[in-house]
């Protein structure tokens, strides 16, 4: 992509609204803009970047076994009052009536609907268990929408929801979508942390927050620093295996965020005990017969009893994942995308447009980048260098592979790696290699 012919409307100066690191530099950097209090518009980087989280939210769901749905973003308020919470949820909801006078509302979760979809197409203990999840846009009507895509109003989420006969096989489901969630983030670069939470009436041990460390992070975590050593990408897991060792492993270890931590009672302290602050990116959740009973989900068992169904939700913030990272993995000059959910791979700076050499080898680039499958952004524009550095940096792209007077006449590039800022004088026969390379 050259960069004369795209939309990156980047910023020189910090907006003034801007008060975390990542609502500062998604603005800066040309991803998003504000369209009113808590809801913003995706411009074509920080819309690449979220199609690349979800892509990999999709992968790691279906290799997990959810299959893909999508509900609607509008719902009926009737729904809701089966399940009791239509009047008990309180003003974060955004309710509205059509023109025939329905209640309706933008939807801020989807249990009632999933539960409907199941109550009226599962009726067979064979036909379980199930797990369905989407990624859609959800509205919640916060009284202080502040930090960006952080805690806006609207939010891309990607909410599973699964369902099972009885309290063991929920418990399984449970156990699955906790590693799928460990690899998601592994994936994407960022060690998570999972938390035990609050499971409501429901009791036991069946939810858990997962967050990502990043020095702006809301909550502050206390946990066994033998966490940070775990093998987050869940290296050979078999989904079909049992899969209760691997969450033990993890929950075994002491975590807890500050209003739950007890220095009194914890286990380690010391050296062992990892203080950091963290940001929530996801929650798991059993919440057993409560949506089936009230809403009447149920299968017919061999005996031709009806049995209720079990349920649990899961919920991954897919645009707030987005600046999650950036508070993760940024430095005083801009992002630094971890590979896998860069907008692009590889940025060409050309620092002198027009020189017939410096054209062909950066030409020559983009092609043979183009050629080994990844994405490249050409900064082909007639700007001075310092301002094309300034904005390669801001974007953050992983790599730079930078063509100059200099070394065009041999046929030669520097690779700059954005993430430590280390430079190689190389061929261009050996540049894109070495960042292929770099991604196995």
């Amino acid at each position: 992509m050259r960069l004369t012919r795209y939309f990156l409307p980047t910023l020189k100066e910090t907006p003034a609204e801007a008060q975390i690191a990542s609502h500062r530099l998604m603005l800066r950097a040309g991803m998003v803009r504000q369209a009113g209090a808590g809801i913003y518009s995706w411009l074509p980087l920080g819309f690449r970047v979220l199609k690349r989280i979800e892509t990999i939210v999709h992968e790691e769901m279906q290799r997990a076994g959810a299959h893909a749905v999508l509900m609607p973003t509008m719902q009926l308020a009737d729904l809701w009052r089966e399940s009791g919470r239509y009047d008990a949820y309180g003003p974060e909801m955004l309710r509205i009536r059509d023109r025939h006078g329905r209640d309706m509302l933008y939807g801020p979760t989807n249990e009632e609907q999933i539960t409907q979809i199941m109550r009226d197409d599962i009726q067979s203990y064979r036909d379980l268990p199930r797990n369905l999840y989407h990624i859609q846009w959800k509205f919640r009507d916060e009284i202080r929408p502040r930090f960006g895509v952080m805690r806006g109003r609207e939010f891309l989420m990607k909410d599973a929801y699964s369902f099972d006969l009885d309290f063991e096989s929920a418990r399984r489901s449970y156990n699955t979508m906790f590693v799928a969630y460990l690899r998601t983030y592994a994936r994407m670069g960022l060690r998570a942390i999972p938390l035990q939470a609050d499971s409501g009436p429901i009791g036991g041990d069946l939810s858990h927050e997962f967050v990502i460390l990043a020095a702006t992070g809301e909550t502050r975590v206390h946990a066994d620093r033998r966490l940070l050593d775990m093998d987050a990408a869940c290296s050979g897991i078999d989904y079909d295996g049992d899969l209760e060792p691997v969450v033990r492993a993890w929950t075994s270890l002491y975590a807890a965020s500050d209003d739950k931590h007890d220095p009194e009672t914890a286990p380690v302290s010391g050296s062992d005990l990892l203080v950091a602050r963290g940001i929530e990116v996801g929650h798991i959740f059993y919440f057993g017969t409560k949506y089936s009973e009230a809403m009447g989900a149920s299968v017919a068992m061999p005996d031709g009893e009806r049995r209720l169904l079990h349920g649990g939700s899961y919920g991954i913030g897919v645009s707030r994942l987005a600046g999650a990272i950036i508070e993760a993995c940024h430095d005083d000059a801009g992002i630094i995308w971890p590979d896998s959910v860069a907008p692009f791979d590889a940025g060409i700076v050309n620092l002198k447009t027009g020189d017939p050499l410096c054209d062909s080898i950066a030409a020559a680039a983009e092609e043979r980048l183009h050629a080994a499958g990844l994405e490249v952004l050409h900064d082909d524009r007639d700007e001075r260098a310092g301002v094309k550095f300034s904005d390669m940096d801001l974007i953050g792209l992983p790599w730079q592979i930078i063509v100059g007077p200099r070394g065009a006449a041999s046929s030669r590039v520097e690779l700059k790696r954005r993430a430590d800022g280390q430079r190689l004088d190389l061929s261009l026969d050996d540049a894109v290699p070495c960042i292929l390379d770099s991604r196995t």
